[in-house]
């Protein structure tokens, strides 16, 4: 019994508490008594089968061992007590530590959780209050520093240019800020994060169409700076207005204000992903604000795509004027064989040797691109055209002209309504025709260029492409090359359908502006002419009677005007012959035989030639015409004979020469009779206009020697034997080869002077046409 005890006492005397030192030593303490436990085990089976040993000898001696089997019974007793107590105590103290682990765990998790909290609500705070400084720095650049730039002397070039775009991305920021402020909320509220993010999701799109406007014009805003950083004294201007407009930022250029645009739209999807990484995922707005970061992360991918759609245009866009050295100069191997396979690929589409990659849409697009080219271009055309005509009008002051009609109601009306239309209506209208029409359709035309230009880039780039697209694998440079044709074609695709609707708004909004100003032209001129239509004395005719007198006068004049114009044309269309020297008279023979007369032209001018098989001629040159049009069918070339050479002549310079059938009298002018002059009524020579004493005056008369038929209004058809009247013996240029006749029917016109003859009166028959007596 008293071993049993010594056994026993070393664990019932181990007090509770120190089981509480530490995890590890409770585990290695627990490992020791386990090996106790077992120890014990075992002595009780050695017990047991020593206890069957002694019962078997106690068969034998039952006297003698009685009292030690009383021994060993107890001491099993006391055993198997203090091994149930030990398992009891250890289940109490493996449950004390359970729950002690677990109100550990709870304590560290709510201690994470509100680490985590806060750390989301400086992170919604720094979202908010970082936008708030972005505006304020922003309206700074833009209102204060810009006004203050805008004052120096000389202005700074360019200076707009690097402020383009920024107001949209102001107005886009003051929104999002405006929207959260509306919900009259705290970042700390459980509501605001949900806010927040609905606020950024709905603003989404205008951030976006701010933002890649901004960035991709940045690089201009570098551009400009520097240029201002190569003047030392305008950059000093330039850091001093700055240093004085924003003296708490501590700013020394521009590019600190303008490269934040560039910087903040970088920064929100770092903002939101570090308000999700610390924001509960059982948070009821989590999934929103993880579709608000994903967002955000979207944007800045649309904005990267669209700034480099937006650098291969301006790259391929651009026309260069290059000279013929400048393009010798490019030229290197790589170059070559570039445009060798464009070619070689080419022909191949065009012999059938390899289809040609269709694209329905783009060909569609394109189409449509060109008819509205053709269109602006016309439309260009025409303004310019109708502009020209107004300003000629403008510039002839008919009011200044002096009509002789003093007193006369009708001429003083006219005057003063054509001052009014010359010096304001119609430059008015001129001007605001210039300004709604004329400048927009330039500006128009002027962005077809950068189309075009794409286009054409597109079909070089896609016969590159084709080239390389039945490869399987692809070279670094064959890679870009793919890369490039498919980036041209995506952002034509993309572009073009917006370029040709704004293109069609813009043509059909101007002609709207075109009829809208003539309507308020036609109201100017309807209110000045009321204003004079009581002056006139048709004012009192009734609507009837006033419209026929109109009729009747517009009629009349129109006769008029006719009258002057056939006038006119006779003047200007007159013919007129350069005189002949005597190697042309040889070469008039010469041409004349070979061609014939109706084929004999003279030069009216002297021609240069500038093309291949072209002659230079002198200025009253005579030519046989062999072809009127060049090999071409062009009718404005003749092809002619210059006595041996042949070649092309602007027809416009050369005039039918007129020749005789047969050799004509060298003169129609009789010679004067000795001593006697006759004094006629009509004097065909200025030799013999003057008056003299005559003993005998004899008649004459003048006779058409040969046949001559009319080719115009300005000349007459006359038959060898007709008499006709000489009325000038020269033509308007003051040309003795032509006469001013008339003959039978009162019919006037220019007949060849050498195609008339004088015969004496007494030898012909007396002839009321044409016959003068001299003296009369």
């Amino acid at each position: 019994m008293c071993a049993s005890h010594a056994a026993a006492s070393p664990v019932q005397q181990i007090p509770t508490g120190q089981w509480r030192i530490s995890e590890s030593s409770f585990r290695a303490l627990v490992f020791i008594m386990e090996g106790a436990v077992d120890s014990i085990t075992a002595s009780d089976t050695q017990g047991g089968n020593l206890q069957e040993e002694k019962d078997e000898s106690a068969e034998d001696d039952p006297l003698g061992e009685d009292g030690e089997v009383t021994d060993e019974a107890d001491r099993s007793d006391v055993d198997l007590s203090s091994r149930e107590s030990f398992l009891e105590e250890r289940s109490v103290s493996e449950e004390g530590v359970s729950a002690e682990e677990a109100d550990r765990k709870a304590e560290e998790e709510e201690a994470a959780r509100e680490r985590a909290s806060q750390r989301q609500l400086m992170a919604i705070q720094e979202l908010v209050h970082s936008e708030r400084n972005y505006l304020r720095l922003l309206q700074i650049s833009t209102v204060t520093i810009r006004s203050n730039l805008q004052k120096l002397q000389p202005p700074l070039a360019n200076l707009d240019s690097m402020f383009l775009y920024i107001e949209d991305v102001i107005d886009v920021s003051s929104r999002l800020l405006s929207l959260l402020d509306q919900r009259q909320m705290q970042p700390g509220d459980p509501l605001f994060l949900e806010a927040l993010c609905n606020t950024f999701l709905s603003l989404s799109s205008e951030i976006e169409a701010a933002y890649k406007e901004y960035l991709t014009n940045y690089n201009r805003v570098t551009v400009v700076e520097n240029s201002y950083k190569q003047k030392e004294a305008l950059w000093d201007e330039i850091v001093k207005v700055i240093k004085m407009s924003a003296p708490e930022v501590n700013a020394t250029s521009l590019s600190f204000f303008l490269v934040m645009p560039v910087q903040r739209i970088a920064r929100y999807p770092l903002l939101l992903q570090t308000i999700q990484k610390h924001t509960d995922t059982r948070h009821p707005a989590y999934e929103l604000l993880e579709r608000t970061a994903h967002t955000s992360v979207a944007l800045n991918c649309h904005i990267n795509e669209y700034k480099r759609f937006r650098e291969v245009a301006d790259k391929y866009k651009k026309t260069e004027t290059l000279s013929i050295m400048d393009k010798f100069n490019r030229l290197n191997s790589h170059s070559i064989a570039k445009k060798t396979a464009r070619i070689r690929q080419f022909l191949k589409h065009e012999t059938g040797m390899v289809p040609k990659l269709v694209d329905e849409e783009f060909d569609a697009l394109e189409y449509f691109f060109y008819v509205l080219e053709h269109g602006i271009l016309q439309l260009l055309d025409n303004v310019e055209l109708y502009l020209h005509h107004l300003q000629r009008f403008l510039q002839c002051k008919t009011e200044e002209f002096d009509l002789d009609m003093d007193g006369e109601k009708a001429p003083i009306c006219y005057k003063e309504i054509t001052t009014a239309l010359r010096q304001w209506i119609l430059p008015t209208f001129e001007k605001r025709m210039r300004t709604l029409i004329h400048k927009p359709l330039c500006a128009l035309r002027d962005l077809l260029v950068g189309p075009r230009n794409l286009i054409r880039k597109r079909l070089d780039k896609l016969l590159d492409y084709e080239v390389i697209e039945a490869k399987s694998s692809l070279s670094y440079e064959e890679q870009a090359i793919a890369n490039t044709y498919k980036t041209i074609n995506t952002l034509l695709l993309n572009e073009l359908p917006k370029f040709n609707g704004l293109a069609l708004q813009m043509i059909w909004r101007m002609l709207g502006a075109f009829s809208c100003l003539h309507k308020d032209l036609t109201c100017d001129m309807e209110q000045l002419f009321q204003s004079f239509a009581q002056q006139l004395p048709q004012s009192s005719l009734e609507n009837g009677v006033f419209w026929e007198w109109a009729e009747s006068a517009v009629l009349e004049g129109s006769r008029r005007l006719e009258t002057l114009c056939h006038g006119v044309e006779e003047t200007l269309l007159a013919p007129a012959t350069q005189p002949l020297g005597t190697t042309s008279q040889l070469r008039l023979k010469q041409l004349t035989d070979q061609h014939g007369s109706d084929k004999i032209y003279q030069v009216m001018s002297a021609v240069v030639g500038s093309r291949d098989l072209d002659l230079s001629l002198a200025k009253g040159e005579l030519v046989a015409v062999i072809s009127q049009a060049d090999s071409r069918g062009d009718s404005r070339r003749w092809l002619v004979d210059a006595g041996g050479r042949r070649g092309y002549v602007p027809s416009s310079r050369l005039i039918r020469y007129h020749q005789p059938a047969e050799e004509p009298p060298p003169s129609p002018h009789p010679p004067s009779p000795q001593g006697a002059v006759c004094v006629r009524r009509h004097s065909y020579t200025p030799e013999l206009r003057h008056t003299a004493t005559v003993h005998s005056q004899p008649c004459f008369q003048v006779f058409a020697a040969y046949n001559f038929t009319a080719r115009g209004n300005h000349e007459v058809s006359v038959v060898a034997g007709e008499p006709v009247r000489v009325l000038e013996p020269h033509d308007k240029r003051g040309s003795r080869e032509w006469s001013l006749v008339e003959v039978r029917g009162r019919r006037r016109g220019y007949v060849p002077s050498n195609y008339l003859a004088l015969v004496p009166a007494t030898a012909a028959a007396s002839s009321p046409v044409g016959a003068y007596q001299p003296g009369c």
